[in-house]
């Protein structure tokens, strides 16, 4: 069963995240197809990018999140195929594996570039169209030398690269656009969600080393939120001051009316 791994690692009984009991035939060919990218904030931020192929979404983890830049080759974790459902799912997972938040960063849809997707994984080059809300354009997927397409391979690395096109350039995507496109929130906003179903029901331990971890996890999204508004009263700040600099050098290079009139 192509969920299999899925669902062993996880108690559907206490995480709120979908038990994927829905199937689903998915396009084939060069048809577009459902993709997301879920930023998960847990022991570490990392960012899911899940692509739909054959009633599933097969899913890479990118420790560094996606870069537009195509010289920039971020690492790309084969992990375990998720269910459809999950690429709506936005939330907290109070214990268990994959412990943190879960925000719904980017989503749309991905048609490949290859003929046959299931060759191409084989061969470990898949290349891929995205027309998400932040990512678009060619990516290609390439597994490491060495690296075994399997499920139970030892090594499951890949490389999530931008090709050159006209979605490409410097812009670091990740900071520019942070919040979610589900809720339009981040992480402190996702945590504060008065949704029984996830934090009253199923609170996360108070004590031990999980209710350590997920302490840690509520420090690192009340910070992060902290970051960005400072970034963002920086970015104020500075635009103010070009105003200001502009208007100054306007000011000593207009002419006064005595002037003119002579």
């Amino acid at each position: 069963m192509a969920l299999e791994e899925y669902k062993r690692k996880r108690n559907f009984r206490t995480t709120p995240e979908p038990a994927g009991s829905r199937s689903r035939r998915s396009p084939a060919g060069h048809k577009a197809r459902f993709f997301c990218v879920q930023k998960h904030l847990a022991s570490h931020l990392h960012y899911d990018i899940r692509l739909e192929h054959d009633g599933v979404l097969l899913s890479w983890a990118v420790p560094k999140g996606p870069s537009l830049d195509p010289a920039v080759k971020r690492l790309a974790m084969h992990v375990e195929d998720h269910p459809i459902e999950y690429g709506d799912f936005e939330g907290v997972i109070p214990s268990g594996y994959g412990a943190g938040i879960v925000m719904l960063w980017d989503r749309g849809t991905w048609t490949p570039e290859v003929d046959d997707v299931d060759a191409a994984l084989k061969k470990g080059d898949l290349k891929f169209t995205l027309d998400g809300y932040k990512l678009k354009g060619s990516w290609v997927l390439v597994r490491t030398k060495g690296a075994r397409w399997a499920a139970g391979g030892a090594d499951r690395s890949w490389l999530l690269i931008k090709h050159r096109d006209d979605w490409a350039g410097p812009v670091d995507i990740a900071e520019f656009a942070p919040l979610s496109v589900k809720s339009q929130g981040d992480f402190a906003d996702i945590l504060s969600q008065e949704n029984p179903d996830i934090w009253k029901s199923n609170r996360p331990a108070r004590s031990g080393e999980a209710g350590a971890l997920f302490e840690k996890i509520i420090r690192r999204a009340i910070e992060m939120r902290s970051e960005r508004s400072d970034r963002s009263a920086r970015s104020v700040r500075s635009a103010r001051s070009v105003r200001s600099a502009r208007s100054a050098r306007s000011t000593r290079t207009k002419p006064s009316v005595a002037r003119k009139r002579r």
